[in-house]
Protein backbone atom coordinates (compact mmCIF):
# COMPACT_ATOMS: atom_id res chain seq x y z
CA UNK A 1 0.00 0.00 0.00
CA UNK A 2 1.39 3.38 -0.40
CA UNK A 3 1.82 6.05 2.05
CA UNK A 4 -1.82 8.15 0.88
CA UNK A 5 -3.63 4.39 1.64
CA UNK A 6 -1.71 3.84 5.11
CA UNK A 7 -2.20 7.72 6.56
CA UNK A 8 -6.19 6.86 5.31
CA UNK A 9 -6.37 3.50 6.74
CA UNK A 10 -4.72 4.80 10.64
CA UNK A 11 -6.72 7.97 10.86
CA UNK A 12 -9.81 5.89 10.11
CA UNK A 13 -9.40 3.52 12.48
CA UNK A 14 -7.69 5.67 15.30
CA UNK A 15 -10.78 8.19 14.81
CA UNK A 16 -13.38 5.44 15.31
CA UNK A 17 -11.52 3.95 18.24
CA UNK A 18 -11.33 7.27 20.03
CA UNK A 19 -15.40 8.39 19.20
CA UNK A 20 -15.99 5.02 20.65
CA UNK A 21 -14.25 5.66 24.00
CA UNK A 22 -15.70 9.16 24.68
CA UNK A 23 -19.09 8.13 23.84
CA UNK A 24 -18.74 5.30 26.17
CA UNK A 25 -19.02 7.52 29.13
CA UNK A 26 -21.84 5.54 31.07
CA UNK A 27 -22.55 4.50 34.75
CA UNK A 28 -19.46 2.08 36.04
CA UNK A 29 -21.79 -0.28 36.82
CA UNK A 30 -23.23 -4.38 34.74
CA UNK A 31 -25.95 -2.38 33.34
CA UNK A 32 -23.74 0.04 32.29
CA UNK A 33 -21.34 -1.99 30.59
CA UNK A 34 -23.25 -4.41 29.76
CA UNK A 35 -26.67 -2.71 28.61
CA UNK A 36 -25.53 0.91 27.87
CA UNK A 37 -27.60 1.52 31.12
CA UNK A 38 -30.78 0.16 28.36
CA UNK A 39 -30.86 3.62 26.73
CA UNK A 40 -30.46 2.95 23.57
CA UNK A 41 -32.87 4.32 20.31
CA UNK A 42 -34.31 1.79 17.75
CA UNK A 43 -31.65 3.20 14.75
CA UNK A 44 -28.91 2.31 17.18
CA UNK A 45 -30.25 -0.80 17.81
CA UNK A 46 -30.47 -1.58 14.36
CA UNK A 47 -27.22 -0.85 13.40
CA UNK A 48 -25.66 -2.40 16.39
CA UNK A 49 -27.73 -5.67 15.36
CA UNK A 50 -26.57 -5.68 11.65
CA UNK A 51 -22.76 -4.60 12.92
CA UNK A 52 -23.13 -7.62 15.05
CA UNK A 53 -24.23 -10.19 11.91
CA UNK A 54 -22.01 -8.51 9.44
CA UNK A 55 -17.89 -9.13 10.45
CA UNK A 56 -15.20 -8.67 8.42
CA UNK A 57 -15.92 -12.68 7.34
CA UNK A 58 -19.19 -10.97 5.72
CA UNK A 59 -17.33 -8.06 3.28
CA UNK A 60 -14.00 -9.88 2.89
CA UNK A 61 -15.88 -14.04 2.20
CA UNK A 62 -19.05 -13.03 0.99
CA UNK A 63 -18.22 -12.06 -2.72
CA UNK A 64 -15.66 -14.56 -2.57
CA UNK A 65 -18.24 -17.08 -1.88
CA UNK A 66 -20.07 -15.24 -5.14
CA UNK A 67 -17.35 -15.37 -7.34
CA UNK A 68 -16.69 -19.39 -6.71
CA UNK A 69 -20.18 -20.32 -6.05
CA UNK A 70 -22.39 -17.91 -7.41
CA UNK A 71 -25.51 -15.79 -5.63
CA UNK A 72 -26.77 -18.91 -4.11
CA UNK A 73 -26.09 -17.63 -0.47
CA UNK A 74 -28.28 -15.44 -0.40
CA UNK A 75 -31.34 -17.78 -0.06
CA UNK A 76 -29.56 -18.52 3.48
CA UNK A 77 -30.86 -15.14 4.64
CA UNK A 78 -34.29 -15.74 3.33
CA UNK A 79 -35.52 -16.91 6.71
CA UNK A 80 -34.84 -14.36 8.50
CA UNK A 81 -37.64 -11.45 8.37
CA UNK A 82 -39.87 -14.14 9.69
CA UNK A 83 -37.98 -15.34 12.25
CA UNK A 84 -37.38 -10.81 12.78
CA UNK A 85 -41.72 -10.84 13.55
CA UNK A 86 -41.57 -13.98 15.61
CA UNK A 87 -39.06 -12.44 18.13
CA UNK A 88 -41.03 -9.23 17.67
CA UNK A 89 -44.21 -10.65 18.82
CA UNK A 90 -42.54 -13.54 21.44
CA UNK A 91 -39.37 -13.06 22.76
CA UNK A 92 -38.34 -9.01 23.53
CA UNK A 93 -41.78 -8.09 25.48
CA UNK A 94 -40.91 -11.25 27.57
CA UNK A 95 -37.03 -10.07 28.10
CA UNK A 96 -37.50 -6.56 28.68
CA UNK A 97 -40.76 -7.28 30.90
CA UNK A 98 -38.42 -9.48 33.25
CA UNK A 99 -35.32 -6.93 32.83
CA UNK A 100 -32.55 -9.99 32.28
CA UNK A 101 -28.99 -9.44 31.65
CA UNK A 102 -28.94 -12.44 29.61
CA UNK A 103 -31.51 -14.26 27.74
CA UNK A 104 -30.61 -17.81 29.85
CA UNK A 105 -31.44 -15.89 33.30
CA UNK A 106 -35.08 -16.62 31.80
CA UNK A 107 -34.48 -20.09 31.70
CA UNK A 108 -33.47 -20.47 35.34
CA UNK A 109 -37.16 -18.47 35.79
CA UNK A 110 -38.58 -21.18 33.52
CA UNK A 111 -37.06 -24.01 34.33
CA UNK A 112 -33.99 -25.17 36.82
CA UNK A 113 -30.48 -23.45 37.35
CA UNK A 114 -29.14 -26.67 35.15
CA UNK A 115 -30.93 -25.71 32.04
CA UNK A 116 -29.66 -22.33 32.57
CA UNK A 117 -25.93 -23.73 32.91
CA UNK A 118 -25.94 -26.00 30.10
CA UNK A 119 -27.68 -23.15 27.67
CA UNK A 120 -25.49 -20.52 28.72
CA UNK A 121 -22.33 -23.06 28.03
CA UNK A 122 -23.44 -24.05 24.83
CA UNK A 123 -23.57 -20.10 23.78
CA UNK A 124 -19.82 -19.64 25.77
CA UNK A 125 -18.57 -22.57 23.44
CA UNK A 126 -19.97 -21.71 20.05
CA UNK A 127 -19.31 -17.91 20.44
CA UNK A 128 -16.11 -18.30 21.65
CA UNK A 129 -14.93 -20.43 18.97
CA UNK A 130 -16.51 -18.26 16.15
CA UNK A 131 -14.88 -15.17 17.85
CA UNK A 132 -11.66 -16.75 16.99
CA UNK A 133 -12.81 -17.02 13.61
CA UNK A 134 -13.89 -13.74 13.20
CA UNK A 135 -10.47 -12.72 14.35
CA UNK A 136 -8.77 -14.69 12.13
CA UNK A 137 -10.23 -12.89 8.88
CA UNK A 138 -8.68 -9.24 9.30
CA UNK A 139 -5.51 -11.12 10.35
CA UNK A 140 -5.57 -12.46 6.47
CA UNK A 141 -5.49 -8.70 5.50
CA UNK A 142 -2.52 -7.77 8.07
CA UNK A 143 -0.75 -10.71 6.82
CA UNK A 144 -1.32 -9.72 3.52
CA UNK A 145 -0.27 -6.18 3.59
CA UNK A 146 3.00 -6.44 5.71
CA UNK A 147 3.96 -10.11 5.10
CA UNK A 148 3.64 -11.23 8.74
CA UNK A 149 2.94 -14.55 9.53
CA UNK A 150 -0.65 -15.21 10.53
CA UNK A 151 0.53 -16.31 13.61
CA UNK A 152 1.55 -12.78 14.72
CA UNK A 153 -0.79 -10.75 13.06
CA UNK A 154 -3.42 -12.86 15.01
CA UNK A 155 -1.99 -11.87 18.36
CA UNK A 156 -1.90 -7.90 17.07
CA UNK A 157 -5.55 -8.19 15.48
CA UNK A 158 -6.94 -9.57 18.83
CA UNK A 159 -4.79 -7.43 20.85
CA UNK A 160 -5.94 -4.40 19.62
CA UNK A 161 -9.21 -5.52 20.02
CA UNK A 162 -9.57 -6.60 23.38
CA UNK A 163 -7.73 -3.42 24.30
CA UNK A 164 -10.75 -1.48 22.86
CA UNK A 165 -13.48 -4.17 23.90
CA UNK A 166 -12.19 -3.79 27.35
CA UNK A 167 -11.80 -0.05 27.83
CA UNK A 168 -15.33 0.51 26.43
CA UNK A 169 -17.78 -1.84 26.89
CA UNK A 170 -21.38 -2.28 25.36
CA UNK A 171 -21.87 1.51 24.38
CA UNK A 172 -18.85 2.04 22.55
CA UNK A 173 -19.37 -0.76 21.15
CA UNK A 174 -23.08 0.23 19.76
CA UNK A 175 -21.91 3.77 19.31
CA UNK A 176 -18.75 2.72 16.82
CA UNK A 177 -20.89 0.64 14.63
CA UNK A 178 -23.49 3.75 13.83
CA UNK A 179 -19.97 5.01 12.07
CA UNK A 180 -18.56 1.95 11.34
CA UNK A 181 -21.78 0.94 9.34
CA UNK A 182 -22.09 4.28 7.46
CA UNK A 183 -18.45 4.14 6.22
CA UNK A 184 -19.27 0.28 5.37
CA UNK A 185 -22.11 1.12 2.76
CA UNK A 186 -20.07 3.76 1.26
CA UNK A 187 -17.00 1.65 0.89
CA UNK A 188 -18.93 -1.14 -0.73
CA UNK A 189 -20.74 1.22 -3.15
CA UNK A 190 -17.58 2.65 -4.40
CA UNK A 191 -16.02 -0.81 -5.06
CA UNK A 192 -18.74 -1.69 -6.98
CA UNK A 193 -18.81 1.11 -8.55
CA UNK A 194 -14.92 1.00 -9.61
CA UNK A 195 -15.72 -2.77 -11.00
CA UNK A 196 -18.24 -1.19 -13.20
CA UNK A 197 -16.26 1.74 -14.24
CA UNK A 198 -12.70 -0.56 -15.20
CA UNK A 199 -14.66 -2.75 -17.62
CA UNK A 200 -13.67 -2.40 -20.95
CA UNK A 201 -15.06 0.82 -23.23
CA UNK A 202 -18.58 -0.48 -24.63
CA UNK A 203 -19.29 -3.28 -21.64
CA UNK A 204 -21.39 -1.91 -19.45
CA UNK A 205 -23.63 -2.71 -16.14
CA UNK A 206 -26.26 -4.96 -18.27
CA UNK A 207 -23.36 -6.20 -20.43
CA UNK A 208 -21.47 -8.00 -16.98
CA UNK A 209 -24.61 -8.67 -15.90
CA UNK A 210 -24.97 -11.18 -19.22
CA UNK A 211 -21.82 -12.60 -18.63
CA UNK A 212 -22.02 -13.62 -14.75
CA UNK A 213 -25.55 -15.16 -15.60
CA UNK A 214 -23.73 -16.93 -18.72
CA UNK A 215 -21.37 -18.40 -16.24
CA UNK A 216 -23.90 -19.31 -13.95
CA UNK A 217 -22.90 -16.69 -11.13
CA UNK A 218 -26.64 -14.72 -10.95
CA UNK A 219 -27.93 -18.18 -9.28
CA UNK A 220 -30.19 -16.60 -6.84
CA UNK A 221 -33.12 -18.82 -6.71
CA UNK A 222 -31.88 -22.49 -6.48
CA UNK A 223 -34.66 -25.25 -5.91
CA UNK A 224 -32.34 -27.60 -4.54
CA UNK A 225 -34.20 -30.42 -6.56
CA UNK A 226 -32.22 -33.22 -8.91
CA UNK A 227 -33.18 -35.45 -11.42
CA UNK A 228 -32.92 -38.23 -8.40
CA UNK A 229 -35.22 -35.43 -6.44
CA UNK A 230 -34.24 -33.11 -3.52
CA UNK A 231 -30.69 -33.03 -2.77
CA UNK A 232 -30.28 -32.92 1.20
CA UNK A 233 -26.86 -32.22 1.26
CA UNK A 234 -27.22 -29.27 -1.20
CA UNK A 235 -26.55 -26.34 1.39
CA UNK A 236 -28.13 -23.34 -0.31
CA UNK A 237 -31.69 -23.50 -2.32
CA UNK A 238 -34.74 -21.53 -1.26
CA UNK A 239 -36.20 -24.55 0.74
CA UNK A 240 -33.27 -24.58 2.94
CA UNK A 241 -32.99 -21.24 3.21
CA UNK A 242 -36.64 -21.10 4.28
CA UNK A 243 -36.81 -23.29 6.51
CA UNK A 244 -33.04 -24.04 7.56
CA UNK A 245 -32.28 -20.50 7.74
CA UNK A 246 -35.32 -19.25 9.77
CA UNK A 247 -34.78 -21.73 12.51
CA UNK A 248 -30.98 -20.14 12.23
CA UNK A 249 -31.95 -16.62 12.40
CA UNK A 250 -34.89 -17.41 15.11
CA UNK A 251 -31.62 -18.84 17.60
CA UNK A 252 -29.16 -16.52 16.48
CA UNK A 253 -31.27 -13.61 16.99
CA UNK A 254 -33.40 -15.04 19.99
CA UNK A 255 -31.16 -16.61 22.02
CA UNK A 256 -27.50 -15.80 20.90
CA UNK A 257 -26.46 -13.24 23.74
CA UNK A 258 -23.78 -11.42 21.36
CA UNK A 259 -27.74 -10.37 19.10
CA UNK A 260 -30.11 -10.38 22.43
CA UNK A 261 -27.05 -8.32 24.17
CA UNK A 262 -27.88 -5.70 21.82
CA UNK A 263 -31.38 -5.11 21.25
CA UNK A 264 -31.65 -5.36 25.27
CA UNK A 265 -30.00 -1.98 25.55
CA UNK A 266 -32.78 -0.29 23.82
CA UNK A 267 -34.90 2.25 25.62
CA UNK A 268 -38.04 -0.10 25.79
CA UNK A 269 -39.58 -3.07 23.71
CA UNK A 270 -40.96 -1.06 21.01
CA UNK A 271 -37.41 0.10 20.12
CA UNK A 272 -36.25 -3.33 20.67
CA UNK A 273 -39.34 -4.27 18.04
CA UNK A 274 -38.16 -1.67 15.35
CA UNK A 275 -34.87 -2.07 15.44
CA UNK A 276 -36.01 -5.96 14.62
CA UNK A 277 -38.19 -5.54 12.19
CA UNK A 278 -36.08 -3.28 10.51
CA UNK A 279 -33.24 -5.59 10.37
CA UNK A 280 -35.83 -8.34 8.68
CA UNK A 281 -36.21 -5.96 5.63
CA UNK A 282 -32.75 -4.68 5.25
CA UNK A 283 -30.32 -7.60 5.56
CA UNK A 284 -31.83 -9.49 2.78
CA UNK A 285 -30.96 -7.38 -0.05
CA UNK A 286 -28.00 -5.90 1.87
CA UNK A 287 -26.34 -9.44 1.26
CA UNK A 288 -27.84 -9.25 -2.27
CA UNK A 289 -25.79 -6.20 -2.63
CA UNK A 290 -22.56 -7.68 -1.01
CA UNK A 291 -22.74 -11.11 -3.27
CA UNK A 292 -23.28 -8.99 -6.65
CA UNK A 293 -20.59 -7.42 -5.68
CA UNK A 294 -18.46 -11.24 -6.19
CA UNK A 295 -20.64 -11.53 -9.04
CA UNK A 296 -19.50 -8.33 -10.60
CA UNK A 297 -16.11 -9.13 -10.07
CA UNK A 298 -16.31 -12.31 -11.56
CA UNK A 299 -17.44 -10.32 -14.53
CA UNK A 300 -14.44 -8.12 -14.10
CA UNK A 301 -11.44 -10.83 -14.29
CA UNK A 302 -13.71 -12.27 -17.80
CA UNK A 303 -12.11 -9.01 -19.37
CA UNK A 304 -9.10 -8.75 -17.24
CA UNK A 305 -5.67 -10.49 -16.22
CA UNK A 306 -6.62 -12.88 -13.16
CA UNK A 307 -4.45 -14.12 -11.00
CA UNK A 308 -4.20 -18.35 -10.78
CA UNK A 309 -4.25 -18.02 -7.62
CA UNK A 310 -5.26 -14.85 -5.26
CA UNK A 311 -2.86 -15.50 -2.07
CA UNK A 312 -0.04 -13.46 -3.56
CA UNK A 313 1.91 -14.30 -0.30
CA UNK A 314 2.00 -18.22 -0.50
CA UNK A 315 2.03 -17.78 -4.37
CA UNK A 316 5.53 -16.17 -3.65
CA UNK A 317 6.53 -18.44 -0.78
CA UNK A 318 5.89 -21.53 -2.81
CA UNK A 319 8.46 -20.08 -5.93
CA UNK A 320 11.27 -20.45 -3.91
CA UNK A 321 10.49 -24.07 -3.42
CA UNK A 322 11.52 -26.80 -6.14
CA UNK A 323 7.54 -26.90 -7.58
CA UNK A 324 8.54 -23.81 -9.21
CA UNK A 325 8.54 -24.64 -12.71
CA UNK A 326 5.44 -26.74 -12.10
CA UNK A 327 3.22 -23.80 -11.26
CA UNK A 328 4.53 -22.07 -13.48
CA UNK A 329 3.77 -24.43 -16.24
CA UNK A 330 -0.28 -24.53 -14.92
CA UNK A 331 0.01 -20.79 -14.49
CA UNK A 332 0.76 -20.07 -18.00
CA UNK A 333 -1.69 -22.29 -19.63
CA UNK A 334 -4.55 -20.10 -17.18
CA UNK A 335 -3.18 -17.04 -18.57
CA UNK A 336 -4.01 -18.96 -22.62
CA UNK A 337 -7.25 -19.68 -21.48
CA UNK A 338 -8.07 -16.47 -19.16
CA UNK A 339 -7.02 -14.98 -23.03
CA UNK A 340 -9.09 -17.26 -25.21
CA UNK A 341 -12.06 -16.42 -22.27
CA UNK A 342 -11.79 -12.98 -23.28
CA UNK A 343 -12.31 -13.38 -26.41
CA UNK A 344 -15.56 -14.93 -25.88
CA UNK A 345 -16.92 -12.58 -23.22
CA UNK A 346 -16.12 -9.49 -25.83
CA UNK A 347 -17.94 -10.99 -28.58
CA UNK A 348 -21.19 -12.27 -26.17
CA UNK A 349 -22.28 -9.59 -25.14
CA UNK A 350 -22.97 -8.35 -28.79
CA UNK A 351 -25.80 -8.54 -30.34
CA UNK A 352 -27.07 -11.76 -32.01
CA UNK A 353 -23.74 -13.69 -30.27
CA UNK A 354 -26.02 -15.83 -27.58
CA UNK A 355 -24.95 -18.81 -29.21
CA UNK A 356 -21.74 -18.43 -27.53
CA UNK A 357 -22.91 -19.16 -24.15
CA UNK A 358 -22.07 -22.66 -24.55
CA UNK A 359 -18.83 -21.84 -24.94
CA UNK A 360 -18.17 -19.14 -22.41
CA UNK A 361 -19.47 -21.60 -19.69
CA UNK A 362 -17.21 -24.35 -21.11
CA UNK A 363 -14.22 -21.92 -20.45
CA UNK A 364 -14.94 -20.55 -17.10
CA UNK A 365 -14.90 -24.73 -15.99
CA UNK A 366 -11.59 -25.45 -18.08
CA UNK A 367 -10.31 -22.45 -16.07
CA UNK A 368 -11.45 -23.76 -12.99
CA UNK A 369 -10.32 -27.29 -13.53
CA UNK A 370 -6.86 -25.54 -14.12
CA UNK A 371 -7.07 -23.41 -10.78
CA UNK A 372 -7.69 -26.64 -9.03
CA UNK A 373 -4.14 -27.93 -10.62
CA UNK A 374 -2.49 -25.12 -9.45
CA UNK A 375 -3.91 -25.35 -5.35
CA UNK A 376 -3.20 -29.19 -6.00
CA UNK A 377 0.43 -27.85 -7.00
CA UNK A 378 0.73 -25.43 -4.66
CA UNK A 379 -0.51 -28.38 -1.97
CA UNK A 380 2.52 -30.03 -2.90
CA UNK A 381 5.06 -27.43 -2.40
CA UNK A 382 3.50 -26.12 0.95
CA UNK A 383 1.97 -28.80 2.70
CA UNK A 384 1.07 -26.59 5.94
CA UNK A 385 -0.01 -23.94 4.25
CA UNK A 386 -3.91 -23.08 3.23
CA UNK A 387 -4.37 -23.14 -0.32
CA UNK A 388 -8.06 -21.93 -0.44
CA UNK A 389 -8.06 -18.64 -1.34
CA UNK A 390 -11.74 -17.68 -1.28
CA UNK A 391 -10.70 -14.93 0.96
CA UNK A 392 -8.49 -13.65 -0.72
CA UNK A 393 -10.41 -12.92 -4.14
CA UNK A 394 -11.88 -9.34 -3.09
CA UNK A 395 -9.09 -8.22 -1.07
CA UNK A 396 -6.58 -8.77 -4.10
CA UNK A 397 -9.00 -6.48 -5.96
CA UNK A 398 -9.07 -3.84 -3.57
CA UNK A 399 -5.16 -3.79 -3.63
CA UNK A 400 -4.38 -4.43 -7.23
CA UNK A 401 -6.83 -2.21 -9.10
CA UNK A 402 -8.47 0.65 -6.48
CA UNK A 403 -6.43 3.95 -6.46
CA UNK A 404 -4.57 5.16 -3.57
CA UNK A 405 -6.40 6.61 -0.47
CA UNK A 406 -9.41 4.09 -1.74
CA UNK A 407 -7.18 1.47 -0.65
CA UNK A 408 -7.03 2.36 2.86
CA UNK A 409 -10.40 2.91 3.16
CA UNK A 410 -11.62 -0.12 1.88
CA UNK A 411 -9.29 -2.07 4.15
CA UNK A 412 -10.51 -0.05 7.26
CA UNK A 413 -13.78 -1.11 6.10
CA UNK A 414 -13.05 -4.36 6.58
CA UNK A 415 -11.38 -3.86 9.84
CA UNK A 416 -14.07 -1.88 11.40
CA UNK A 417 -16.81 -4.55 10.34
CA UNK A 418 -14.73 -6.80 12.33
CA UNK A 419 -14.21 -4.88 15.33
CA UNK A 420 -17.60 -4.38 15.70
CA UNK A 421 -18.66 -7.97 15.24
CA UNK A 422 -15.57 -9.36 17.75
CA UNK A 423 -16.36 -6.43 20.08
CA UNK A 424 -20.22 -7.23 20.43
CA UNK A 425 -19.01 -10.72 20.98
CA UNK A 426 -16.40 -10.13 23.57
CA UNK A 427 -18.88 -8.57 25.27
CA UNK A 428 -21.85 -10.92 25.04
CA UNK A 429 -19.52 -13.49 26.44
CA UNK A 430 -18.21 -11.36 29.14
CA UNK A 431 -21.79 -10.73 30.11
CA UNK A 432 -23.05 -14.19 30.20
CA UNK A 433 -19.65 -15.39 32.56
CA UNK A 434 -20.68 -12.51 34.76
CA UNK A 435 -24.31 -12.89 34.60
CA UNK A 436 -24.95 -16.83 34.34
CA UNK A 437 -21.72 -18.03 36.57
CA UNK A 438 -19.76 -15.35 38.90
CA UNK A 439 -23.10 -13.39 39.78
CA UNK A 440 -25.41 -16.59 39.89
CA UNK A 441 -23.35 -18.83 42.50
CA UNK A 442 -21.45 -16.21 44.65
CA UNK A 443 -22.44 -16.10 48.08
CA UNK A 444 -23.40 -12.34 48.57
CA UNK A 445 -26.60 -11.03 46.78
CA UNK A 446 -26.35 -8.24 43.77
CA UNK A 447 -27.13 -5.28 44.80
CA UNK A 448 -27.24 -2.31 42.33
CA UNK A 449 -27.42 0.47 44.88
CA UNK A 450 -23.61 -0.20 46.35
CA UNK A 451 -21.33 1.51 44.98
CA UNK A 452 -18.16 -0.58 46.27
CA UNK A 453 -19.77 -3.65 44.58
CA UNK A 454 -20.96 -2.12 41.64
CA UNK A 455 -17.09 -1.05 41.07
CA UNK A 456 -16.05 -4.50 42.31
CA UNK A 457 -18.32 -6.18 39.51
CA UNK A 458 -17.24 -3.68 36.92
CA UNK A 459 -13.84 -4.19 37.15
CA UNK A 460 -13.78 -7.74 37.37
CA UNK A 461 -16.21 -7.65 33.67
CA UNK A 462 -13.16 -6.06 32.37
CA UNK A 463 -11.52 -9.14 33.26
CA UNK A 464 -13.57 -11.62 31.93
CA UNK A 465 -13.32 -9.65 28.72
CA UNK A 466 -9.94 -9.54 28.84
CA UNK A 467 -10.00 -13.37 29.59
CA UNK A 468 -12.76 -14.07 26.13
CA UNK A 469 -10.22 -12.08 24.12
CA UNK A 470 -7.09 -14.16 25.01
CA UNK A 471 -9.26 -17.64 24.27
CA UNK A 472 -10.38 -15.98 20.79
CA UNK A 473 -7.05 -15.61 19.48
CA UNK A 474 -5.64 -18.91 20.46
CA UNK A 475 -8.85 -20.07 18.23
CA UNK A 476 -7.77 -18.10 15.74
CA UNK A 477 -4.36 -19.64 15.66
CA UNK A 478 -6.07 -22.70 14.90
CA UNK A 479 -8.51 -21.70 11.88
CA UNK A 480 -6.39 -21.80 8.86
CA UNK A 481 -7.51 -23.89 6.40
CA UNK A 482 -10.85 -23.73 6.89
CA UNK A 483 -11.70 -22.59 3.66
CA UNK A 484 -14.63 -19.93 3.03
CA UNK A 485 -14.77 -18.00 6.72
CA UNK A 486 -18.51 -17.28 5.83
CA UNK A 487 -18.95 -20.99 5.73
CA UNK A 488 -17.51 -22.28 8.41
CA UNK A 489 -18.65 -19.70 10.86
CA UNK A 490 -22.44 -20.68 10.20
CA UNK A 491 -21.88 -24.64 9.76
CA UNK A 492 -19.98 -23.69 13.48
CA UNK A 493 -22.86 -22.02 14.69
CA UNK A 494 -25.25 -24.64 13.58
CA UNK A 495 -23.77 -27.29 15.61
CA UNK A 496 -25.42 -25.34 18.50
CA UNK A 497 -28.06 -22.85 17.53
CA UNK A 498 -30.82 -25.44 16.70
CA UNK A 499 -30.39 -27.37 20.28
CA UNK A 500 -30.12 -23.75 22.23
CA UNK A 501 -33.09 -22.59 19.87
CA UNK A 502 -35.26 -26.09 21.07
CA UNK A 503 -35.02 -25.05 24.90
CA UNK A 504 -36.49 -22.04 24.21
CA UNK A 505 -39.35 -22.87 22.03
CA UNK A 506 -40.44 -25.33 24.64
CA UNK A 507 -40.04 -22.53 27.56
CA UNK A 508 -42.16 -20.38 25.68
CA UNK A 509 -44.75 -22.81 24.01
CA UNK A 510 -44.79 -25.96 25.74
CA UNK A 511 -45.59 -25.03 29.70
CA UNK A 512 -46.32 -28.14 31.18
CA UNK A 513 -42.85 -28.97 30.73
CA UNK A 514 -40.02 -28.28 32.95
CA UNK A 515 -36.76 -28.71 33.98
CA UNK A 516 -35.70 -32.62 34.28
CA UNK A 517 -37.44 -32.90 30.63
CA UNK A 518 -35.75 -30.23 29.10
CA UNK A 519 -32.23 -30.64 30.14
CA UNK A 520 -31.87 -34.37 29.26
CA UNK A 521 -33.60 -33.51 25.88
CA UNK A 522 -31.29 -30.76 25.22
CA UNK A 523 -28.50 -32.90 26.23
CA UNK A 524 -29.08 -35.89 23.98
CA UNK A 525 -30.22 -33.60 21.09
CA UNK A 526 -26.34 -31.81 21.08
CA UNK A 527 -25.45 -35.77 20.74
CA UNK A 528 -27.86 -36.11 17.55
CA UNK A 529 -26.55 -32.81 16.20
CA UNK A 530 -22.77 -33.61 16.55
CA UNK A 531 -23.83 -37.28 15.16
CA UNK A 532 -25.50 -36.06 11.87
CA UNK A 533 -22.79 -33.52 11.16
CA UNK A 534 -19.97 -36.15 11.36
CA UNK A 535 -22.07 -38.39 9.25
CA UNK A 536 -22.45 -35.79 6.75
CA UNK A 537 -18.97 -35.15 7.05
CA UNK A 538 -17.60 -38.87 6.01
CA UNK A 539 -20.49 -39.10 3.33
CA UNK A 540 -22.53 -41.73 5.43
CA UNK A 541 -25.32 -39.38 4.64
CA UNK A 542 -25.95 -35.90 2.88
CA UNK A 543 -27.28 -33.40 5.00
CA UNK A 544 -26.51 -29.51 4.53
CA UNK A 545 -25.76 -27.56 7.60
CA UNK A 546 -28.93 -25.38 7.92
CA UNK A 547 -30.70 -29.03 8.37
CA UNK A 548 -28.94 -29.38 11.39
CA UNK A 549 -30.75 -26.09 12.91
CA UNK A 550 -34.01 -27.28 12.50
CA UNK A 551 -32.61 -31.07 13.54
CA UNK A 552 -31.49 -29.86 17.04
CA UNK A 553 -35.08 -27.71 17.25
CA UNK A 554 -37.09 -30.57 16.96
CA UNK A 555 -34.92 -32.87 18.48
CA UNK A 556 -35.71 -31.12 21.77
CA UNK A 557 -38.89 -30.11 21.48
CA UNK A 558 -39.89 -34.17 20.61
CA UNK A 559 -37.52 -35.24 23.31
CA UNK A 560 -38.98 -32.88 25.85
CA UNK A 561 -42.38 -34.29 25.19
CA UNK A 562 -41.06 -37.79 25.55
CA UNK A 563 -39.55 -37.32 28.62
CA UNK A 564 -42.70 -35.28 29.96
CA UNK A 565 -44.55 -38.42 29.67
CA UNK A 566 -41.89 -40.52 31.12
CA UNK A 567 -40.34 -38.99 34.45
CA UNK A 568 -42.13 -38.22 37.46
CA UNK A 569 -44.14 -35.10 37.06
CA UNK A 570 -42.55 -31.65 38.43
CA UNK A 571 -44.68 -28.37 39.47
CA UNK A 572 -45.26 -25.87 37.38
CA UNK A 573 -42.89 -23.03 37.94
CA UNK A 574 -44.77 -19.52 37.99
CA UNK A 575 -42.22 -16.78 36.18
CA UNK A 576 -41.04 -14.09 38.43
Amino acid sequence: MSKLDWIVLIVTLLGIITYGLYKSRTSKSLEGYFLSNRSMPWYLVLLSIMGTQASAITFLSAPGQAFTDGMRFVQYYFGLPIAMVILSISFVPLFHKLKVFTAYEFLENRFDIKTRVFTSSLFLISRGLSTGISIYAPSIILSSLLGWDIFYTNIVMGGLLIIYTVSGGAKAVAYTQQLQMLIIFIGMFVAGFLIVHYLPAGVGFTDALKVSGASGKLNVITTGFTEKGFDWKDRYNIISGIIGGFFLALSYFGTDQSQVGRYLTAKDSTESKVGLLMNGLVKVPMQFMILLLGAMLFTFYQFNPAPVFFNKAVVEKANSTSYKDSLQLVENRFNLQQVKQEQWSRAYVLPGNQHLKDSLQWGTQQMSTTQKEYKAVLKKALPHDDTNDTNYIFLRFVIDFLPKGLVGLLIAIIFLAAWGSIAAALNSLASCTMIDFHVRFRTTAYDSTNQAQCAEEYKLSKYYTLGWGIFSVITAEFATGMGSLIEAVNVLGSLFYGVILGIFLVAFYLKKIMGNAVFLAAILGELIVISFFFLDKYEIIGLGFLWLNVVGALSVVVLSLLFYKILPKQPIKQIS
